[in-house]
């Protein structure tokens, strides 16, 4: 992502703190700056926006976010494309290792994720900024939907055909009618 740093909090950078205490920060973008960002994410918009938090310092070397992101979006309806106004309240934790070494990628470009999703290598600079974006990205509804919106059953077949259901393409459908075939023709011989 490349979102810009609200002027509120510049990047932090961890070799200037001091390791005595820990360095608060806060961020309430403001309209141009929650517009900008809504765009990035491709949502229709961020009525609300704030992000606030410390930066912890962790043994000799590492450092530790802890922050809550609080949130107001607005999304397309995946059924009605309707706005869908969702509120996001969020912990966020980063940890950022100095011993860690990022993941190196294969032949194909994939690497393997390390198991702590909250840690990764300790950089020059740590960006609240990056981190609020990156975790509301991350916390947005994947399909959000408007109260009472259904898509209901489309039903399609060819003239002279009985149309497929829903119930008839689950997966055991052939075997029950099957089933009723066969003790259907029981009957009959009985």
């Amino acid at each position: 992502m490349t979102t810009e740093t609200p002027k509120a909090t510049p990047p932090l950078t961890p070799a200037r703190l001091s390791r005595a205490a820990s360095h608060g920060f806060s961020l309430t973008p403001d309209a141009t700056e929650r517009a900008a960002l809504a765009e990035e994410l491709g949502i229709d918009g961020i009525r609300k926006l704030r992000f606030e938090g410390e930066l912890i310092p962790e043994g000799k070397a590492d450092w530790r976010l802890e922050a809550t992101l609080g949130a107001t979006v607005v999304q397309p309806c995946v059924v009605t494309l309707d706005p869908v106004v969702t509120r996001i309240d969020v912990p966020v934790t980063r940890r950022f290792l100095a011993d860690m070494t990022p993941p190196d990628p294969d032949d194909k470009g994939e690497a393997e994720m390390p198991e702590d999703d909250t840690a990764e290598p300790l950089p020059d600079r740590i960006d609240p900024a990056f981190v609020m974006a990156e975790a509301l990205a991350l916390h947005l509804p994947d399909y959000p939907r408007a109260e009472g919106a259904d898509l209901g059953e489309a039903v399609f077949a060819e003239p002279g055909t009985d149309p497929m259901t829903d119930e008839d393409a689950k997966p055991l459908a052939g075997l029950k009618a099957l089933r009723d075939k066969l003790a259907g023709g029981k009957n009959d011989d009985g």
